[in-house]
């Protein structure tokens, strides 16, 4: 700035952040003072613009220079480092700003809660509970034109997370659980491009989860597919977005303080289909690479959750049995092999078909395991077929639509005429002794019965009473006999509880019956 006058200038600025360095003054041919006045200005890293007013004096005169200054672009969080629960809870950011600014979380643990904020915003965010007993650490960055703040989420290992029930101990806990079917486990017949949603239910929610607990389960049997999910078919190596994904279900149970039990259930039939010696070392190989994978992903999760070797292996011989026992062992290898709370979570390995007939007759031993007392043996339950699930008449028998004694309909060809009150009781006398009286845990990972549609009113009617009838009765006598019973759920008419987008309870009498069962 350059300032004429008669006299010597004095200049007085009212703003620490501008400063002002006057120049040797030269007379010019008028006899007038000429001085160059130097203003340096602070950079402003404030939100808002500002103002100063500088007095230019000379002798009796004055005048004001006012100086204006624009604001820079602005991005400021309150806090660099925020401590979480390890049971969860809700963050709030502070966030000042001069505008739009985008939000990168790191974890899928952390997410944000409502739409972003613009201008002076508090931001929150959902912490979910941490389901390992170790210090998790995770970051979110809020961006502005160049600019980032990033703010830190350390969460501390949830103390409950231990290890320390034993097999019977922790049947003890599990009262009733709900399988979570046709979900995740959703294939195609070759065990490739699966979808969660492909069989028809929709993407499972934390509040869905939440629906069942409210229900009264209190555990939920996971059946999983993986090999849909493979991105590398010659090494079994799982797709990151399926582990995290089945991480995020498994999460939802947690969260809703319930028992998990995580399989690789039929999966196109590679294991199940071919527990035979021309296979088995093709199937170990494989067994061997996808639990590995799969315990390394969950190796700190606490005792609530559960991992189960197969689902429904079809054996019918002692050679089968032998090539089944190694499919388990290699699955209880491959877990402890992964150490972490792995070596002394709690596994379930299969009977043959998880039949209970073929498993009383050929599971004599069970796999070696490096601890002691954290097997447990699984077994399912659909006998009579022809009332439980045939659904169309058959060479070999008729679907029996009437089930127990007192709800017969008088029907030769529908009454049921074998597997009724006093054979349920006895196959699970013999699962009770042959594990639960030597101290191992049985898990009645499958039961239900076929609602079916019938034309008459009558035949109806007494159809419906059967079924609940034998809901009641099976969930009854197979806790009775020490058994946890998994009711089987695939989310179709014919065996739901829950609309599983709403979660709305869809059929209340069949959860009635199975709650009258269990209490």
């Amino acid at each position: 700035m350059t300032v004429k006058s008669s006299e010597e200038l004095t200049i007085v600025d009212d703003a620490a952040w501008v400063h002002t360095t006057l120049g040797q003054g030269i007379k010019g041919s008028d006899n007038q003072l000429i001085t160059m006045v130097h203003i340096a200005v602070d950079p402003n890293n404030e939100p808002e613009e500002r103002n100063s007013k500088l007095t230019v004096k000379s002798g009796s005169l004055t005048e004001m220079v006012s100086i204006e200054q624009a604001h820079a672009d602005c991005l400021i969080v309150n806090k660099s480092l925020f401590t979480a629960s390890p049971l969860g809870e809700i963050i709030h950011v502070e966030v000042t700003t001069t505008g739009c600014y985008s939000i990168a979380i790191n974890q899928p643990w952390i997410t944000l809660s409502d739409a972003r904020a613009t201008m002076d915003k508090m931001e929150r965010f959902i912490v979910s509970p941490n389901p390992t007993n170790l210090l998790r650490e995770g970051s979110i960055s809020f961006t502005l034109e160049g600019i980032t703040e990033v703010i830190t989420i350390q969460q501390a290992g949830n103390s409950e997370m231990n290890m320390a029930s034993d097999a019977m101990m922790l049947a003890s806990k599990m009262f009733i659980g709900w399988n979570l079917g046709n979900s995740l486990e959703a294939t195609n017949q070759d065990g490739t491009s699966a979808l969660e949603t492909m069989w028809g239910n929709p993407m499972v929610t934390k509040e869905f989860i939440a629906a069942v607990k409210a229900a009264g389960f209190n555990a939920v049997r996971i059946p999983c597919a993986w090999n849909g999910y493979l991105e590398d078919r010659t090494m079994h190596k799982i797709k990151e977005s399926w582990l995290q994904r089945v991480e995020e279900v498994v999460n939802y149970c947690f969260e809703n303080k319930m028992y998990a039990i995580l399989n690789i259930h039929w999966d196109g039939g590679w294991l199940e289909e071919n527990c035979t010696l021309e296979k088995q070392q093709e199937n170990n190989e494989k067994q061997r690479a996808l639990w590995t994978q799969i315990a390394m992903r969950f190796k700190d999760h606490g005792e609530y959750l559960l991992f189960a070797g197969t689902n429904e292996p079809n054996v019918d011989n002692a050679t089968q049995m032998g090539v089944l026992l190694s499919y388990l062992q290699t699955f209880v290898n491959a877990v402890r092999d992964t150490g972490g709370n792995n070596l002394s979570r709690n596994l379930i390995v299969q009977g043959p078909s998880t039949d209970i007939g073929k498993t009383y007759q050929l599971m004599n031993t069970l796999p070696d395991d490096r601890v002691e007392n954290r097997l447990m043996v699984e077994i399912h339950y659909y006998e009579p077929w022809q009332f439980t699930g045939l659904t169309q008449d058959e060479s070999w028998g008729k679907m029996f639509y009437y089930w127990g004694e007192g709800y017969h309909f008088g029907d030769p060809l529908r009454d049921a005429s074998w597997g009724e009150e006093a054979f349920a009781i006895e196959r699970f006398a013999l699962i009770k002794e042959q594990f639960i009286d030597k101290g191992v845990p049985v898990i009645l990972g499958e039961y239900g019965a076929t609602k079916r549609s019938l034309s008459n009113q009558a035949e109806q009617q007494a159809h419906e009473a059967s079924r609940l009838y034998y809901l009641e009765f099976i969930t009854r006598e197979a806790i009775k006999a020490g058994l946890i019973p998994f009711y089987w759920d695939n989310g179709a008419t014919e065996s739901r509880i829950f609309d599983r987008s709403t979660g709305t309870i869809t059929d209340q009498k069949t959860l009635n019956a199975l709650m009258n069962g269990a209490n």
